[in-house]
């Protein structure tokens, strides 16, 4: 006796549904995610009252409290800065400077960084501060 044998089909995974949900988490944490450039230093800005709030200038300098320099990732001294800066010399003219300057770095050390932009021709230079507070109790003037 002859049994018939069923017909079988061949299996397929379809897999354009599991593609479809992946590429959609992948937009979705593309478009959801923030990117933030780490300050590796811990600087302590100094206050202000009067400061105004700016978009970020991709070519920040920081100056700690030791006298060293910071810039795109490396830490350098004084001998290094004239150097680290004419590299950045191009990009700082067209977008400004901005430096990060501790509360107790010396005056020196800043100063030393606004001469040399100078000379590079950097005239665009902003320092960084911390917002503070108006708690003057001077007198206004009329």
């Amino acid at each position: 006796m002859k049994f018939a044998r069923r017909r079988r089909d061949p299996v397929e995974v379809n897999l354009t549904p599991l593609i479809d949900v992946v590429f959609l988490l992948l937009i979705f944490f593309m478009v959801s995610t923030t990117f933030v450039t780490p300050q590796a230093l811990e600087l302590t800005l100094p206050d202000s009252v009067s400061g105004v709030g700016l978009e970020v200038s991709p070519v920040t300098l920081a100056v700690t409290e030791q006298g060293r320099y910071r810039m795109g990732g490396r830490e350098f001294g004084d001998a290094e800065l004239a150097r680290v800066l004419a590299a950045q010399a191009d990009q700082a003219r067209q977008h400004g400077l901005v430096v990060e300057a501790d509360a107790r770095a010396l005056h020196a050390d800043v100063v030393r960084a606004l001469d040399q932009a100078g000379i590079l021709g950097i005239r665009q230079v902003r320092i960084a501060t911390r917002e503070t507070q108006a708690t003057s109790t001077l007198a206004e003037t009329p």
